[in-house]
Formats: structure tokens, C-alpha cells, sequence
């Protein structure tokens, strides 16, 4: 964003070069009343008038929330910066605070002016807020110092969870889940916090490799391993907001590319269950759309990599599934999902998290038993958590948890017994199919001889 000394610089230069023409326009003057006539006189002073303009020293600079889907920074700036300079002189505030804000929202009303100066020159601000009627073309198409303004919405920002369709109501996300939390293997949890944090420092390195700021994540493994956790994690770990992207309630690729457009920076944009959301159709297969009607694989990669992958930057894309072997290579290869994260079931290292979390232990004589037992069935975070919860009391916890890990082991072993004889049922009942032809037809034979001995 600029900074108020760049901007202000701007409209002082501007504003010493008016009073620079306006004092040689001065001596013109009165260099064209003694040696020029009336009428030629009029005619220059008409031309350097024309070139000066407005002849006052006020000049209005207009700072749109949007320019056009996009969000104009300036303007959220603007905001934030206003509300440090707000006065008694100011007779009307408009106050919010949505659940768990940390503080009020506080905002001049519309038509109210604040005074401000700024190298002794005067600014008045004033909100001024019309309606305008929103048409196709327009879907085509901070005054203060950056750091000030990027400190105090730091401080106070409150994470947003938007979904992406029809209904755009937004809503504080108030997740509780962090990387400290979140039960995963230590080395996995490093590995992605590391790639994180390498991302939000790299805006001159993207710039410099000619790529968009954004990077895709994929996050794979059945269901209650933690999926959902890890994008909050990441949420809060960054201070990014949310935009859930349904893309069923989509009709069409433009719909998907307005509003993907009209997110904001630093955000990260999820699709949940992308092998279930949407059925796209493999672009591989030659399939389309006839009229645009639906969202196409297509479409969503243009956005991903494609030229619209550009508008915005510091973005973070998000994909989930429970089958990854169910969606189309095309949206897995680097530069569209550039990490992809197996969320497994329970490891002892992730059952450590969750016996801090839960109970607050980080050990205990019965740990060997439990990790001994989750190595050997598949156990998901979800799951464990569920028995912890059972009992504030670390030994009833515990002995739960041990008892229903050796019944998922019961269950486990029958399974496979269980199998294993259907297999063995199988394949006899194959061989039963094969002999029955060959026995039938020798027993068809035999009787084919007999009535020819007969017959002779």
C-alpha cells in the first residue's frame, strides 16, 4: 500500500507547482498589461487559464471501497487509520462488535467530516456512501503510514469465515485449533508450518521468477483425521480469513471467476471434498459444458494456474478429500497443489497432543500399552479424542481408551478372518465352475456311447 508521505508528497508537489504557475501567470500579467493589447491579452491569459484549471488550492482525492471486484486496500486503510483521529468535533460514530470481537468497531457515519493536517496542510475527511446500480461491465472489468495501519488491523483483526455462493454472509471464525493443538506426526506439523511460513516472505522471489503469489495444498485421508483442523490451523497461523468455495451452488465458470476475484488478499480459499462437490468432467475426456451451464474442471484450473490465478496475491488454495486416487491428475501436479499432506490415522506421536490437550499429561505408565495398540489398528485423532473426553480423570480415560482400542483390534482381526474366507469361498466357487462343464460333458459322452453300443 502507499504511504502517506508518498501520497501526500504527491498532493504537495501538486499543490507547489499550482502556486508556481499561478506566480508566473502573475508576472505574464502584468508583463501582457504593458506591451501586449487588450484583446490578444485575453486570449493568452484564457490559454494559461485553461492549462491551470480550477485557480484554487483545494483538490479532492475520492478513495472507492472497491475498484470494480476489487477491494481497494486504500480504502480499509483509510478506515483504520481515521479511527486514531476521531474527535468530540465528530457527532455521529457507528459502533459494532460482532461474538468475541476482541474490540468495538468503530466508523465515522455517512456525511461526517474529520480534520486532519499532515505537514501543515489541511485534510478533511468526510464518508460519503451512494448506491449504484451494479451492472455486467462492471463485473469485467490509506492515507497514513503502511506499517501504522497494517500494526493496528494485526491487533485487531478477528478471522472471518465467508462462504463462496449464493448467500455471502460471513461469519467469525472461531476455531480454537493450532499447530500446538493439532494431533499430527511432530515431523509432518514442522514440515508445513516451515512451508508456511517460507510462503508469506517470498513476495519479491515470486515476483522475480514471474509467478503468482499463491501456493496449493492438499489434504488427503478418510474422514475425522483432522482435515479441517489443519485448515484452521493454517488460518490462524498466518491470520488469514476463510473462503469456503461451494462449488454445487455454482452455475456457471464466470460465476466461479466473479467471486473468486472478489476475495481478498491473504486469505486462503477451500474446497472441501473436491472428488464430491462438483462432478467436473475430465478435460482429459474431451467433455464440456454446452452453454457455460455448470463449472468445468477447465474453469477451476484456469483459476488455479491459468491467467486469472494473478488477481490477488498471498492466497493460499486448499483442497480436501477422502479418495485421492478419485480426482483427475491435472489438478495434482505442482503448481496447482504444490504439497500434498496425508492426514493418517492416529500415531503415538499424535496421541502424546492429545493426552496433553485433553488431560494434561505429557506421560504416564499406561502411554506404552496405548501407542503399542495404535500402531497396530487404525485409530483416527477423532476417535481418541472422543474417548479422552469420557472422563476429567487421567486413569478412567486412559483404561477407556485401552479397552476400546483392544475391541477395534477384536474387530480388526475378524475382519480379516473374515476376508480371508470370502477369498477362500471365491476362488473354490471358481473352481467348482470350471470342473462342472468338463464332468457334464464327460458324463453326456458316456451315455452318447452306451445308446451306440445299443443300437449295433
Amino acid at each position: 500500500m502507499p504511504s502517506t508521505t508518498s501520497v501526500l508528497s504527491t498532493y504537495t508537489t501538486f499543490a507547489a507547482s499550482a502556486m508556481l504557475v499561478k506566480t508566473v501567470l502573475n508576472e505574464v500579467q502584468n508583463l501582457t498589461n504593458q506591451f501586449i493589447p487588450q484583446q490578444l491579452r485575453e486570449k493568452i491569459l484564457a490559454k494559461f487559464e485553461g492549462l491551470m484549471g480550477n485557480s484554487s488550492s483545494q483538490m479532492t482525492l475520492v478513495i472507492d471501497e472497491k475498484n470494480g471486484l476489487s477491494i481497494n486496500e486504500m480504502f480499509e486503510a483509510s478506515e483504520i487509520y481515521l479511527r486514531t483521529k476521531i474527535s468530540p468535533s465528530v457527532l455521529r460514530l457507528k459502533v459494532s462488535k460482532a461474538p468475541r470481537d476482541k474490540t468495538f468497531s468503530i466508523t465515522i457515519n455517512n456525511g461526517e467530516k474529520i480534520i486532519d493536517t499532515f505537514e501543515d496542510i489541511e485534510v478533511i475527511w468526510q464518508m460519503i456512501c451512494t448506491e449504484t446500480q451494479k451492472t455486467t461491465s462492471d463485473y469485467d472489468g490509506y492515507l497514513n503510514s503502511e506499517k501504522m495501519s497494517k500494526t493496528i488491523k494485526e491487533e485487531d483483526k478477528v478471522l472471518k469465515l465467508q462462504p463462496l455462493g449464493h448467500y455471502h454472509e460471513n461469519v467469525n471464525l472461531n476455531h480454537p485449533s493450532t499447530f500446538d493443538t493439532l494431533a499430527m506426526d511432530p515431523t509432518l506439523k514442522k514440515e508445513i508450518m516451515d512451508d508456511l511460513d517460507r510462503f508469506g516472505k517470498r513476495r519479491t522471489f515470486y515476483k522475480r521468477v514471474g509467478k503468482a503469489w499463491k501456493r496449493g495444498y492438499l489434504l488427503y485421508g478418510p474422514p475425522g483425521t483432522g482435515k479441517s483442523s489443519l485448515i484452521a490451523a493454517m488460518a490462524n497461523h498466518l491470520k488469514f480469513d476463510i473462503y469456503d468455495v461451494e462449488l454445487t451452488s455454482l452455475q456457471s465458470n464466470s460465476e466461479l471467476r466473479r467471486l473468486l476475484v472478489s476475495t481478498a488478499n491473504r486469505s486462503i480459499l477451500v474446497i472441501e471434498d473436491i472428488d464430491c462437490s462438483s462432478d467436473l468432467q475430465n478435460r482429459q475426456a474431451g467433455g464440456h459444458n454446452e452453454g457455460n451451464s455448470e463449472v468445468t474442471l477447465s474453469g477451476l484450473l484456469n483459476f488455479i494456474d491459468g491467467l486469472w490465478s494473478c488477481c490477488g496475491d498471498e492466497r493460499i488454495i486448499v483442497f480436501t478429500t477422502n479418495h485421492k486416487d478419485r480426482l483427475d491428475p491435472a489438478l495434482l501436479r505442482p503448481g496447482r497443489m504444490d504439497m500434498h499432506i496425508h492426514m493418517s490415522y492416529c500415531t503415538p506421536g499424535g496421541f502424546k497432543i492429545l493426552a496433553l490437550n485433553y488431560l494434561g499429561l505429557t506421560n504416564h505408565f499406561m502411554f506404552t500399552e496405548i501407542e503399542k495398540l495404535i500402531t497396530e489398528v487404525e485409530a483416527t485423532p477423532a476417535e481418541i479424542a472422543e474417548e479422552l473426553m469420557k472422563s476429567e480423570e487421567p486413569e478412567v480415560a486412559l483404561k477407556g481408551l485401552i479397552k476400546y482400542l483392544h475391541l477395534k483390534k477384536i474387530e480388526h482381526v475378524k475382519a480379516n478372518i473374515e476376508g480371508e474366507k470370502d477369498i477362500g469361498a471365491e476362488e473354490e466357487e471358481s473352481q467348482e465352475i470350471k470342473v462342472e462343464p468338463e464332468t457334464k460333458g464327460r458324463r453326456t459322452n458316456k451315455r452318447n456311447a452306451r445308446r451306440g453300443r445299443m443300437r449295433r
